[in-house]
């Protein structure tokens, strides 16, 4: 079980029991808990948070847990009913955040079921110990809790500058934008660069983050076929000139769903057909530091080799280290930093310095290189474990084995009913992931996508390819 299943399962019994304590009555100590329920010392003291937050007891340091006072039956919730026709009226249609994608890859599956959706790191994968430590400095550092510069602290956007472009580059810590991880960042691109109802050009298949995101900005994604070398930029072009686009969001490097990596050819047609058009490129960089350590060497981003300002580059922490590590970089230059900065204030001041300042001691110290070292083989290990069980257990499904990320892409079977599956792997015992939510139209075939870095471990991924194919003998 774990740590997030057995503090709901302990937070059930501690209510249950609640009824037999009198008002101020004391519960058992913690130590008496972890003993009667086999649980660890963390769980005790989340449950028992859970509890006080509810207001069910209270906490006195010293004394112990007791009852609290039992409150009166809470008022009728009302009639909410009205807010259906607030919503919906009005002389435009309303935006709708579409969000059902995005929420996929966060939910957490049930217990016992093997998790093949996540998009960020096993907890045995990050590097916890390195966060720790560097939280714990930062928060000895004097002005940790002051307010940051609205565009970030000074040393955070120097290293992201020399992290995306190199030392010498053109592009410096004036030209980045630190921000509340990549979604933000995608969001704040969107909405200041692009205006409402505008096309906004997007690869097909995407990350449906993307698609989220341009949507509730009130844009239309508009798609661009990508294959085995990236985005088709034949295609790009004539997609520019018959919609008048001003921005194309792209992931050159390890492409989200499909793994693929832009073409030393199509970098530089990228570039030429954008600034022809007048338009920016957001490339999203989320999977440079996946990479897996049988890699050939990687291309430097389009940031790197850009002097015209086209490429306005997203860049993230979180993805190589936690979820909660919210931290990332917009980097522009020229008038589209000013926007950007603008969006951003507006919509939330600034990212906390204290999360700042975790990431600024974290990417200086000896244990970040350490865990960059040690990450692309287990990322190797796990891609290899799955690829390999999905040949043997499902040689009819079509796949291509990236070097960097954390998923692969499948093709099913002409008239496969990917969601049928997806639902019968769940009930199988693993999750899965159906590849509508990728494409912005029509999805020409049926795939699936299949993480590999939320799994415990090589054996489980390999049992979950197993009881996906045990799901798919019976669809």
């Amino acid at each position: 079980m774990n740590e997030g299943s057995s503090v709901t399962h302990l937070l059930g019994v501690l209510r249950a029991e609640l009824a037999r304590y009198p008002e101020g009555g004391r519960l058992p100590s913690s130590r008496a808990l972890m003993e009667q329920h086999r649980v660890s010392p963390v769980t005790v003291s989340r449950a028992i948070a859970a509890l006080v937050a509810e207001g069910a007891v209270v906490s006195r340091p010293g004394a112990g847990v007791f009852r609290a006072k039992v409150m009166a039956a809470a008022p009728s919730q009302g009639d909410l009913s009205w807010q259906e026709v607030a919503l919906s009226a009005g002389p435009r249609r309303p935006r709708v955040a579409d969000s059902g994608g995005v929420l996929a890859t966060l939910a957490v599956p049930p217990a016992g079921v093997i998790d093949l959706v996540g998009g960020y790191l096993h907890p045995s994968l990050q590097p916890e110990r390195a966060l720790a430590a560097a939280l714990a400095r930062a928060g000895r550092r004097p002005g940790t809790w002051d307010r940051p510069p609205v565009e970030g602290l000074a040393e955070l956007r120097d290293w992201f500058a020399r992290d995306i472009a190199g030392a010498g580059s053109a592009l410096g810590g004036a030209d980045v934008l630190v921000t509340a991880g990549g979604q933000s960042a995608l969001s704040t691109v969107l909405r200041a660069l692009v205006a409402p109802g505008a096309p906004v050009l997007v690869e097909s298949p995407t990350y449906p983050g993307t698609l989220a995101v341009a949507r509730a900005a009130g844009l239309r994604p508009v798609p661009v076929p990508v294959d085995a070398d990236g985005v088709r930029t034949d295609l790009l072009a004539d997609a520019f000139r018959a919609t008048g686009a001003r921005a194309f969001v792209c992931q050159p490097l390890f492409h989200n769903p499909t793994g693929a990596c832009l073409s030393a050819e199509r970098r530089h047609e990228v570039l030429r057909v954008a600034r022809e058009a007048g338009a920016f490129v957001v490339e999203d960089d989320f999977a440079r530091r996946l990479v897996h350590a049988d890699a050939p060497a990687l291309p430097r981003p389009l940031a790197a080799d850009d002097p015209d300002g086209v490429v306005v580059h997203v860049r993230s922490l979180t993805k190589a280290t936690s979820p909660s590590l919210r931290v990332g970089a917009l980097t522009a230059r020229g008038p589209a930093m000013d926007r950007l900065r603008a969006g951003q204030v507006v919509d939330s001041f600034f990212v906390p310095r204290p999360l700042q300042e975790t990431a600024l001691e974290l990417v200086g110290s000896p244990a970040w290189r350490t865990h960059l070292r040690a990450l692309p083989a287990a990322l190797r290990d796990r891609r290899g474990a799955t690829a390999e069980a999905l040949q043997r257990e499902l040689p009819g499904v079509r796949l291509r084995v990236p070097y960097g990320g954390y998923h692969l892409w499948l093709r099913l079977p002409d008239g496969t009913d990917e969601a049928a599956l997806a639902a019968a792997a769940l009930h199988a015992g693993v999750a899965v992931t159906p590849g509508r939510p990728y494409f912005p139209a029509e999805p020409p075939a049926p795939h699936l996508r299949l993480s590999y870095t939320s799994a415990v471990s090589t054996e489980q991924l390999r049992e979950g390819v197993h009881r996906l194919r045990q799901a798919y003998d019976r669809v």
